[in-house]
């Protein structure tokens, strides 16, 4: 089995260094991690939609996962820090891919038995 694929995304006015990708990734991998097997790539993109000027929940993380075999699902955490708002899509996605994963699942049915007579 593949793994999943990380990819990481940036504006130019929210601060691309590595050290706040690895964190991010981290943050995202962590919460995501159950799924992991499920998913064949993620995206995280961060932008600051105010630039230079600040304000409340001005910094946007949006997730991008893509299940195997099904449509890529998409949320977007906002707050004040690049951290915050990807805790808060990460959680928001863990939720998602729970209801749609976990439906698949429950709806996923075992052959019927054999009938003995």
């Amino acid at each position: 089995m593949t793994t999943m694929q990380f990819q990481f995304n940036t504006d130019s006015s929210v601060m691309g260094t590595q050290d706040v990708a690895h964190r991010i990734e981290a943050q995202v991998r962590k919460r995501l991690e159950r799924f992991a097997d499920r998913l064949t790539r993620i995206e995280v993109h961060v932008s600051d939609v105010n630039g230079r000027k600040h304000g409340a929940d001005d910094k946007h993380c949006t997730i991008e996962a893509r299940p195997r075999g099904s449509r890529p699902i998409g949320v977007t955490g906002k707050a004040s820090d690049v951290d915050a708002a990807a805790r808060i899509a990460a959680n928001t996605m863990a939720e998602r891919l729970e209801r749609v994963l976990g439906k698949a699942q429950r709806h996923r049915h075992d052959p019927s038995p054999d009938k003995t007579i």
